[in-house]
């Protein structure tokens, strides 16, 4: 039986206080990842959440075993995953970060822009990280096929 497929939900901010809290921002928008329970992962290591509260725009998450700052501070920037739900389906317009990674990314004119590294969880709009270090907001995206991503960005984007 195949392991379940995890799809990435958030990246863990700063520590939060001294007893292990951390804040998280979340690019899923499925409200069980950030309930009492849930079970999320770092890398291969699974963390239960045990308390959760809403603060600033984020989540303030305890995990179980992370008991003080010392432990918190180590997720620090570290992106959290989760198992895929039944229940996990996009809208039309909507897409999976992770499918968006290794893509090729091309304008409307066919122009060859680079391949996407990462996606930056941004406040305004995430960013498709091209390799190189070129961002483009994901407001851009017109396309997405497997393996290739079509953006209309603004004229001299790339010219800064």
């Amino acid at each position: 039986m195949a392991p379940p497929r995890r799809l990435e939900v958030g990246r863990v901010g700063r520590a939060h206080g001294l007893r292990g809290e951390v804040a998280v921002t979340f690019s899923s928008n499925r409200p069980e990842r950030s309930v009492v329970g849930a079970q999320l992962y770092v890398d291969d290591r699974a963390l239960v959440v045990v308390a959760a509260r809403a603060h600033k725009g984020r989540w303030l998450l305890q995990f179980a075993g992370v008991d003080d700052r010392t432990q918190a501070e180590e997720l620090l920037g570290r992106v959290l995953t989760a198992d895929a739900l039944p229940t996990d389906s996009l809208h039309e317009e909507e897409l999976w970060m992770h499918e968006l990674i290794g893509c090729a990314v091309a304008d409307t004119d066919g122009r060859d822009l680079g391949t996407v590294e990462a996606v930056e969880v941004n406040p305004a709009h995430d960013l498709l990280v091209l390799e190189g270090g070129a961002l483009i907001p994901i407001v851009f995206v017109t396309e997405h096929t497997q393996g290739r991503v079509v953006v209309d960005v603004p004229d001299g984007l790339f010219d800064l």
